[in-house]
């Protein structure tokens, strides 16, 4: 009887591990569970924040449907002495040009946000760059000047993307404070949202035609202002060489 016993307690651990080196070796985003699993993950990832000394962070805006609030974004931004960057997607570019040049006549930085914001982990190698390269390209005809950071749609990304953006020169940028002002939430609680995750080298995300947007970048810049940050474009806080990215997205200098 006791024979039974061990005999099938060693089965059930026997397949218990079976299961968990199948589990191991499912893919993720090009790398397997078990490299992530075990710290040996050659999964790449793009600029979530920066490690700074310095009380500085940067504001974005990504511009994908409407504009009538973009303007009034940058009259707020001056008025506090703040530039931001703005990272535009092609067909937005395509339908408001003036905006798109009103941005960059404000001393804004502009990034491109895709060409027509698809999930770019959902597209092939090719797709991607056509993406981006087209993108690009209807910027830099408004602006006449290079585009040097991209912002993935939906946050997704994957190494063929990265690897993408090297080849074009572009740097990825994520973010690890998200306002969720395109959920409809109120300036004020837009603000405590920011404000209480806020820290030096932190990338804020918004939106260019959310529902309170206007408001609220009034009042984190305010909050922000008298707490002694300085706010900046994402490529005035990021470092230009020399440096690393760890694991969390933190860019960190050599």
């Amino acid at each position: 009887m006791p024979f039974c016993v061990i005999k099938s307690r060693t089965i059930k651990i026997v397949f218990s591990m079976i299961i968990v080196a199948v589990l191991l070796a499912i893919s993720i985003e090009g790398s397997s569970s078990a490299q992530v699993f075990f710290g040996h993950s050659s999964r790449r990832v793009p600029i979530y924040n920066v490690r700074t000394e310095e009380k500085q962070v940067a504001i974005s805006f990504d511009a994908a449907w409407g504009a009538d609030k973009t303007e009034e974004i940058i009259s707020v931004l001056k008025e506090y002495n703040a530039t931001a960057t703005f990272f535009l997607v092609g067909f937005w570019v395509d339908k408001f040009p003036e905006k798109v040049k009103a941005i960059d006549d404000a001393g804004m930085e502009i990034g491109t946000h895709s060409n027509t914001h698809p999930d770019m982990v959902k597209i092939d190698g090719g797709t991607v760059k056509k993406e981006l390269e087209t993108s690009i390209a209807k910027i830099k005809n408004v602006t006449g000047k290079e585009v040097k950071l991209f912002r993935p749609p939906f946050g997704s990304y994957n190494n063929t993307l990265l690897n993408t953006c090297d080849s074009l020169g572009l740097r990825a940028i994520q973010w690890d404070v998200d306002s969720l002002d395109w959920k409809g939430l109120s300036a004020g609680e837009i603000t405590s949202r920011v404000i209480n995750k806020v820290k030096n080298g932190s990338i804020i995300l918004c939106h260019n035609n959310a529902d309170n947007v206007v408001d609220a970048t009034r009042m984190v810049l305010e909050r922000l202002t008298m707490k002694g940050y300085k706010v900046t474009s994402v490529g005035e806080l990021i470092y230009e060489d020399n440096y690393t990215i760890d694991h969390n997205g933190t860019q960190i200098p050599n």
